[in-house]
Formats: structure tokens, sequence, C-alpha cells
């Protein structure tokens, strides 16, 4: 709707997803967010913030709950 694009209503901004990153399922990024490199993001989350490299993130809003496991 261009008057409430007009009016502020909407923010367009880039959204940055790393390298290797792993996106489940029905996942929503928001405007602005960077998932860092080797992230996972669980099924159906809603990515609000930036979620850190090497972090396992899940939830609406989503929210880094661990590291990835190595090995």
């Amino acid at each position: 709707d261009r008057e409430r694009r007009l009016a502020g209503w909407e923010r367009a901004a880039a959204v940055t997803i790393g390298d290797n990153v792993w996106l489940g399922g029905s996942v929503t990024i928001t405007p602005g967010v960077t998932i860092g490199d080797d992230a996972i993001i669980g099924a159906g989350s809603v990515v609000t913030r930036d979620i850190p490299a090497g972090m396992v993130a899940v939830g609406n809003p989503c929210r880094v709950v661990r590291p990835v496991a190595e090995g």
C-alpha cells in the first residue's frame, strides 16, 4: 500500500544470511536482520534480532538456545 509506505508504516532493509546457515521450514526473517555463518534456525521461527555465528536459535520470537555442536 503506497500511502502506508510513505507514512513510514513499512520498513525495507536488507537481510543478510551467512555461509552454511540452515533455515527450517516456514522461518520468517524481519528486515535488517543478520544471521551469522554456520547458524541453525528452527522451523517456524520468527527472527527479529541478529543471530551470532555458530548458534542454534528457535522460537517466536527467535532466541539463541545453544552453540552448534562440532563434529
